[in-house]
């Protein structure tokens, strides 16, 4: 495809994003008074339908088309499996999502981390769970950065190279934090979505057709490799494979902390309830188009050697039309766009809020927020930095930081459902488990023969209930606490 034309798309697109961005602006922003929760919250007033597709296009990113269409056109319908297991998770956000919103509204929360630590009534735990979101969110954002590099180099026949596709996706995402917070991210993010999905589905439906149709399409993915369709499949999935990588996936919505902060945003519980049930039609959707992307490529394009350019090259082909092509390009540049910026502004709220904030002078509301403005390009740079060493196959990179984050959801767990839960407890489980999983992804060790994310779990889990034991119950702090939350239950 022309770069020219390619160019041409994300102009436009970038000309009506900028627009929506700098219409979300609330006047809250101006005061000289704005606080932490009126830049990375919304002010806590976002509606249901606009925070159910910002929440899908943080969710589902350049991850899916890309990452998840590449990981179908390698290993077969074991992916589709894989992705089942995380949509079936987003069940915990109807468990948790009522207690999140519940206490953060009685207690002012900011991020995830600061109520960790408030309910601990320990500063070092908010601290860790921050400074343990950073170690891993940042590869993820660096995924999101990697899936826009290889998109546009693969479309424009390496025209437009890796390196340029990835510092353009960071420039853009960290404008759109710059016009107005969260605010600009939401509602430029539910424009995405809506465009995402839509021009997605329709170029998904058209290559089927262009290849004889569903019952064609299936017929030739088992004239051409079996094995596809079947389980365990063309050989990357095994079961202690597909266990590695969806145990973690299955405790995302928890875990990935710009995912959990959306559930303070809501301006009532019932556009909370609303935020969920559209993100489950919007995920269940995608998911399938994603799906039949890998497939299709697969058929299309058979012996490619880097499975993440199925997308690419499929958008590219004579199967699709330039037009459509270019649109859907522009969809899957934008899904990543939001996701950068949701995991930018996640992590700048948290480094200002639960490490600066912590500091023995207990910076101001205003303070915190110019820091959490300052570190956002340093948190960008990271991520391209990361992006740049063009590690392969996006979802196994996306899993495995989900993998590290994983190490956060006992003491998530513990905070709402087990009094006994102790500062000490998270504190141990949150950093022995980075450690471990930090070891065993450098190393490549499976001990047991079992990889990291099928350890990470049972690990921590046995770390925070041993030390909790070991060390003296909560407090009254603690108490308050769970039972805001339960009272959201009961409500």
């Amino acid at each position: 495809m022309s770069a020219t034309w390619l160019w041409i798309g994300i102009a436009v697109y970038l000309v009506i994003a900028l627009y929506v961005a700098w219409l979300s602006r609330d006047e809250s922003l101006s005061r000289l008074n704005a606080t932490m929760s009126d830049y990375f919250l919304g002010s806590r007033r976002m509606g249901g339908m606009v925070s159910a597709l910002s929440y899908s296009a943080t969710t589902y990113s350049a991850f899916m088309l890309v990452g998840l269409a590449g990981l179908t056109y390698k290993g077969g319908v074991g992916a589709f499996g894989f992705e089942v297991v995380y949509f079936v998770g987003v069940s915990l956000v109807a468990i948790f999502g009522p207690k999140f919103w519940t206490v953060g509204k009685k207690f002012n929360f900011v991020t995830p981390s600061e109520m960790l630590g408030y309910r601990y009534n320990n500063r070092a735990v908010a601290i860790c769970a921050a400074l343990t979101s950073c170690l891993f969110l940042i590869p993820y954002a660096a995924v999101q950065l990697a899936g826009v590099g290889y998109l546009l180099d693969g479309m424009s026949d390496g025209a437009i190279g890796f390196t340029t596709g990835t510092l353009l996706a960071t420039a853009t995402a960290l404008v759109f934090t710059y016009i107005a917070g969260i605010r600009s991210v939401m509602w430029t993010d539910a424009l995405q979505a809506l465009f995402m999905i839509i021009s997605a589905t329709l170029v998904a439906l058209l290559v089927v057709h262009k290849l004889g149709g569903f019952a064609q399409l299936f017929q030739d993915l088992s004239a051409l490799d079996g094995n596809v369709l079947t389980v365990p499949g063309p050989g990357l999935f095994s079961f202690t494979t597909f266990l590695g990588l969806t145990l973690p996936w299955f405790f995302f919505s928890l875990s990935n902390p710009q995912v959990s902060q959306r559930l303070f945003m809501p301006r009532s519980p019932r556009a909370l309830r609303h935020m969920l049930i559209g993100f489950l039609v919007f995920g269940f959707i995608y998911t399938l188009v994603s799906v039949l992307w890998g497939f299709s490529a697969r058929v299309a394009m058979p012996g490619l050697e880097n499975a993440d350019l199925a997308t690419p090259r499929l958008l590219a082909s004579h199967y699709v039309p330039p037009l459509l092509g270019e649109i859907v390009m522009i969809g899957i540049f934008a899904a990543a766009v939001s996701t950068i910026d949701s995991i930018m502004l996640t992590l700048a709220s948290m480094v200002s809020r639960d490490v600066y904030g912590q500091l023995p002078k207990h910076p101001t509301e205003a303070k915190q927020l110019a820091m959490g403005k300052w570190v956002l390009p340093v948190i960008a740079l990271l991520a391209y930095l990361f992006a740049a060493l063009q590690l392969d196959l996006i979802a196994i990179l996306s899993v495995a930081a989900s993998t590290g984050l994983a190490v956060v959801v006992p003491a998530i767990i513990g905070a709402f459902y087990w009094k006994r839960g102790t500062a000490a407890g998270a504190l141990v489980s949150m950093i022995g488990g980075s450690i471990i999983v930090l070891g065993l992804f450098l190393t490549g060790a499976k001990p047991l023969g079992l990889p990291a994310g099928i350890w990470v779990l049972p690990v921590t889990t046995v770390l925070f209930v041993v030390i909790s034991l070991l060390t003296p119950a909560p407090t009254a702090q603690a108490e308050r606490f769970i039972q805001t939350a339960n009272g959201a239950t009961r409500g």
